[in-house]
């Protein structure tokens, strides 16, 4: 065989490089979303409402696609299964997206990236409690996992408590600061510990959505599918919830040609449409740990967008933490490279040994079949004829 051409090994980089690309693109556009909402929630926007119009877009921007590309392939709805549904749009609209919006309105999107951290430490254990993901502590590929998702842990701990001395950024002035309320968008201010516990609320309904979206993949493997009813069912969740809590504020459903509607419309389109189906996509192959391990990335992208658009302020302590967390991102992903690659000589080995038992066998049975037929003709050519006619 031939050497590879240049197409034919770009070609195998990128299916093998596939997943990763796919997550990574997720981190930017879910960056994104933290400093568009963030400036749709200093405008007076109630996170209730964005969370409702968030996931009618977000179904609106699926349901063609699903109804169109799966219909061939899509499983047939079951109680179960759609019981399941349910308890996927209340873990991840309810618990995860309005906890973490109020969180973040009682923060900062910075400092809310920093804590939702916490979510690939929070998935590894419950995937582990759920054997959704290997653990064999003898192999060094799930030394590497552990010790990542620590020292990522740490980092993210890090850069959320140790502050340090104020680092100045080009574009973060007073000009381009955008009118918040009073501690607001400052981790030292009053709210800021009841904003943590909100965050640390919605990690858990993060964490929870990506382990029994990758259970309900196994019965219902129809991604684009079961994310256009997953922000169905959540939309209909999030607006009993909102109605309730705005009754006396129908104002708060009014929408105009700014930042509100358009951080609407982009969380709805790429952060729940395009990240849920991606998302899926990824969990069937690589499971859930391998998806949130990209999580810090996003903490450093949003740090460096809320800097320099929301002139949030940029601390030593942010800058030390994101370093920390990448290492350990890096150990989690070369882990996970590790564990692959043995799964995958695992399940090579039997099958070399069955293809060799099989080219074996037929030589084998041809050579005692050649014996066999060579001895009958030596007997037959020694036996004497005379002896035969005599009895």
């Amino acid at each position: 065989m031939g050497e590879l051409t240049c197409c034919e090994k770009v070609n195998a980089w990128l299916r093998n490089s596939k997943a990763y690309l796919l997550i990574i693109s997720l981190q930017f556009g879910s960056a994104g979303m933290y400093v568009l909402t963030m400036a749709a929630l200093n405008k007076g926007m109630s996170h209730y409402v964005f969370v409702v119009y968030r996931n009618v877009i977000a179904t609106v921007a699926l349901a063609p696609f699903a109804f169109f590309l799966e219909r061939k392939i899509r499983p047939k709805m079951t109680v179960r299964i759609f019981s399941e549904i349910m308890a996927l749009g209340f873990v991840e609209i309810i618990l995860d997206q309005c906890f973490t919006y109020l969180g973040m309105k009682l923060t900062s999107a910075s400092f809310a990236s920093a804590v939702m951290n916490s979510v690939p430490s929070i998935t590894f254990v419950l995937a582990i409690l759920f054997r959704l993901e290997r653990m064999k502590l003898r192999e060094i590929g799930c030394q590497a996992k552990v010790i990542g998702t620590v020292v990522s842990l740490g980092g993210a701990f890090l850069m959320a408590l140790y502050k340090g001395p104020v680092l100045q950024i080009t574009g973060s002035s007073a000009a381009t600061q955008m009118h918040q309320p009073e501690n607001v968008n400052d981790p030292t201010g009053s709210h800021w510990l009841l904003g943590g516990v909100f965050l640390l609320i919605g990690c858990a309904g993060f964490s929870a959505f990506y382990i029994l979206q990758a259970i309900t993949l196994k019965k219902y493997p129809a991604e684009m599918s079961l994310a256009t009813w997953v922000c169905f069912v959540g939309t209909l969740q999030s607006s009993v919830v909102t109605i309730f809590i705005e009754r006396h504020n129908l104002e708060a459903w009014a929408l105009g040609l700014d930042s509100r509607l358009f951080a609407s419309a982009y969380a709805g389109i790429v952060t729940s449409a395009f990240q849920f189906y991606v998302q899926g996509s990824v969990i069937k192959t690589m499971g859930p740990v391998f998806v949130t391990a990209f999580n810090p990335l996003r903490m450093i992208i949003v740090t460096a967008l809320a800097c320099i658009l929301l002139s949030e302020k940029l601390h030593l302590g942010s800058i030390v933490g994101g370093v920390v967390v990448v290492i350990g991102l890096y150990l989690v992903v070369w882990g996970k490279w590790k564990e692959q690659k043995s799964i995958k000589l695992e399940e090579e080995s039997p099958q070399k040994i069955s293809q060799q038992g099989q080219q074996q066998l037929p030589i084998t049975d041809s050579k005692i079949d050649d014996n066999v037929n060579t001895n009958k003709a030596q007997l037959v050519t020694n036996v004497d004829p005379t002896s035969m006619e005599r009895q």
